[in-house]
């Protein structure tokens, strides 16, 4: 077996199960799930509409580049959403379908890492896992930034020092952030891609919650759009992640893109040609139905929104927690330390939430997911609010 299979950390729902075998949850409450950030508002009819009427699709093969009309799709969205010049982010040579964003940031990785050299894939703290196991099965180290209060939840960039740099060959961004939602502004992005010039580095940003945002009129600022503001047309060393997932309720669709720098992406496909991975044919039709209309989109955004302003002043009576700059979690402090939160909060009140920690590593004796978990405001509003004023009774039963 890969040996680095060994370095692999078990997943935090597999750490949750464990923590929490044993106890017994109250039968007289309904449970509520805070603590996977899977989507549960209805994926749309027509989306539905379209996978049935071409499940004779499953006769083809589909290709591993994707349809012409798929990769079209995801440019005129893509070159809209983030005001791109028009025809820089070309269907042909900027744009590869992937099956969701994990995937392709899994595979992205295994393709550019040169393990032939020392190899470190610099990632947030705290982060999505896939960063840090597509780090070691690829043969690298990962290194961690710290987000946390003190730096509003983002890294600063111009204190790593160059020692760390000079081995760099992956930096990960997550704009909005996961689990804290602070969206990484113009400046910053702006300092990340001449630190890339600088040391040679891709800049690959995880941008799968980029839909959901509290503001209308201001929505997240991406990697991309930050690129065309400094006209850097060609998009060179930095790669972007999109998804479906979030966006439209349409998680099991696994649907999504990488966008960005053609000459990495030549060999990115390349490398998808042999992994298999191919996207079949009526889920590429259902996507570009998906990215064509932006009116189920703003509607999910509305459901969001109204959670949040339902939920959080509730749990201010008892807890430290802010408005997400976008996302759909929240990211509160706890009153006593996290495991112990989420563990007895299932076991008297069956409100379910993942606790700070198991989403972070520890660093120097720090761990910055320490003492808060993620709430993902997934479910129906009425069970968000239930799960809200059971958590306020929570906190005042245990109370010191």
């Amino acid at each position: 077996m890969n040996p680095d299979l060994d370095r692999l950390h078990p997943y935090p729902f597999e750490k949750l199960s464990k923590l929490k075998a044993g106890i017994r949850v109250p039968q007289d409450l309904s449970p509520i799930s805070l603590g996977i950030g899977e989507p549960k508002h209805p994926s749309p009819e027509f989306v539905k509409q379209v996978i049935a009427d071409n499940l004779d699709k499953l006769a083809n093969y589909p290709t591993t580049k994707g349809t012409d009309e798929l990769r079209q799709a995801i440019a005129r969205w893509a070159t809209r959403r983030f005001e791109l010049a028009p025809e820089t982010l070309t269907p042909e040579h900027h744009i590869v379908p992937v099956n969701g964003t994990r995937e392709g940031i899994f595979s992205l990785v295994q393709s550019v890492v040169d393990s032939t050299r020392p190899a470190t894939v610099v990632s947030p703290n705290p982060f999505y896992q896939v960063y840090e196991g597509a780090a070691f099965l690829a043969g690298a180290t990962p290194h961690y930034l710290a987000c946390d209060a003190s730096n509003k939840f983002i890294p600063d960039f111009e204190q790593v020092p160059d020692s760390v740099w000079k081995d760099c060959q992956v930096l990960f961004l997550c704009s909005p952030g996961n689990p804290s939602g602070s969206v990484i502004p113009r400046e910053t992005l702006a300092r990340v891609i001449g630190l890339a010039d600088r040391h040679d580095f891709i800049v690959a940003s995880d941008e799968c919650y980029s839909e959901l945002y509290p503001d209308e009129s201001r929505p997240p600022e991406g990697l991309l759009q930050t690129c065309a503001a400094i006209g850097r047309n060609d998009f060179a060393r930095c790669i972007v992640f999109h998804s479906l997932s979030k966006r439209s309720n349409l998680p099991g669709l696994r649907s999504g893109f990488v966008a960005g720098d053609a000459d990495i992406l030549k060999g990115y496909l390349k490398y998808r040609t042999y992994h298999g991975c191919a996207m079949p044919i009526h889920n590429q039709l259902a996507s570009i139905a998906a990215w064509n209309d932006e009116d189920h989109v703003r509607e999910n955004r509305a459901a969001y929104r109204a959670k949040f302003e339902a939920v959080v002043p509730i749990l201010r009576e008892v807890m430290g927690v802010d408005f997400p700059d976008a996302g759909f979690y929240l990211w509160p402090q706890t009153p006593m330390d996290d495991e112990t939160f989420a563990r007895e909060l299932s076991a008297q009140q069956n409100v379910h939430v993942l606790p700070g920690r198991y989403l972070s590593r520890t660093v120097d004796g720090h761990n910055p997911g320490e003492n808060r978990v993620r709430m993902a405001l997934v479910a129906p509003i009425e069970e968000c609010v239930e799960a809200a004023k059971r958590i306020v009774t929570f906190v005042k039963a245990n109370k010191a």
